[in-house]
Formats: structure tokens, C-alpha cells, sequence
């Protein structure tokens, strides 16, 4: 996981006519948990539009991503609300989450070492993934590049009493 938590903020003024601080988080679950996290997400958030995306790791089938949008005005510290918990940006055109920290790191492999905030980085091989930062043994900090697929969306809490069945996802 990530050393450092880092918060996004966009706003969005299509939500209810209101002016909402978004924050896309990412919560990294085991397939036997999912059901309990998505639980604990509704619980303690204000789920914006009442949707959790579940991802599933493409190369570890029992690892799986909820991601969804949060009101950031309406939380402090997110990861110790919900576990292994990630705030992350989304690059639409390639379908790529991503958190700061990994972006600084993409920006320095692909400009020669150099980190500009100027610089646009190359999304094409990392289309339908989420970039993450991790420590080598050396402590130095590598790219983590996690394939996903989307498994379902989450509408709403009664998607899990009713129509949710852990056993049967993919």
C-alpha cells in the first residue's frame, strides 16, 4: 500500500444541485470480505450517488478493489474509517486510477528522472489499471500497476441484501 495518504479534491456541482468536494477512494479487499467492506463503506461515508465499483485484480483472482466517491468535506481520515484504504485520481481516457505519489514516480521514468508538473505522461500502457507507488528493499519507490476488470457496480445497500452473492463473484 501507499506510505502516504493522499487527499484529492475536485468539485463537482452536478451532485443535487450542491457543491460537493469529491474524493475517489479505493478500498483493497479479499474476496471472503468483500460483503462486510461494502457494509462498512455505506455505514461510515457519504457515497456519492450510492455506487461502489468492484474491480477485480486480473493477475490475483481473490483480490478485488471498491472504489467509489466520497463527500471530502464529510470525512478526516479515511483509512482508519475502512482499512487498506487509498484515496486515488482517475484519467478517463485510458480508465487509469492512480495516486499522486505513483504519478510523480511515472513522470520521472518516463522524463529521465525529472519530476515537472508540466509534463504529460503517457497513460497507454496503463489502460484499465490502478498505479500505485511501493518501497523496494532499498526503500526506493517503484510503480505498482495492479490490472483491472469491473466485476459489478454497487448501487446501493439494498444491492446486497437482495441481489449480491459473494460466492458468485467472478
Amino acid at each position: 500500500m501507499e506510505d502516504q495518504e493522499v487527499v484529492i479534491e475536485s468539485e463537482n456541482k452536478g451532485y443535487n444541485g450542491q457543491n460537493v468536494n469529491l474524493m475517489l477512494l479505493a478500498t483493497f479487499v479479499k474476496k471472503g470480505s468483500i460483503r462486510n467492506t461494502v457494509y462498512d463503506i455505506f455505514n461510515n461515508f457519504s457515497v456519492i450517488n450510492e455506487k461502489v465499483f468492484l474491480l477485480r485484480d486480473t493477475t490475483k483472482p481473490h483480490q478485488y478493489v471498491l472504489t467509489y466517491n466520497v463527500d471530502k468535506d464529510k470525512i478526516n481520515k479515511f483509512s482508519d474509517i475502512v482499512e487498506n484504504t487509498v484515496s486515488l485520481h482517475r484519467k478517463k481516457d485510458t480508465n487509469t486510477l492512480y495516486t499522486l505519489n505513483a504519478l510523480n514516480e511515472l513522470v520521472k521514468i518516463q522524463n529521465n528522472g525529472n519530476l515537472d508538473n508540466k509534463f504529460m505522461v503517457d497513460w497507454s500502457n496503463y489502460r484499465n489499471c490502478i498505479v500505485l507507488t511501493k518501497h523496494n528493499s532499498e526503500n526506493v519507490s517503484e510503480i505498482k500497476k495492479i490490472d483491472t476488470r469491473l466485476v459489478k457496480i454497487i448501487h446501493k445497500r439494498s444491492d446486497l441484501e437482495d441481489q449480491y452473492d459473494e460466492e458468485k463473484v467472478g
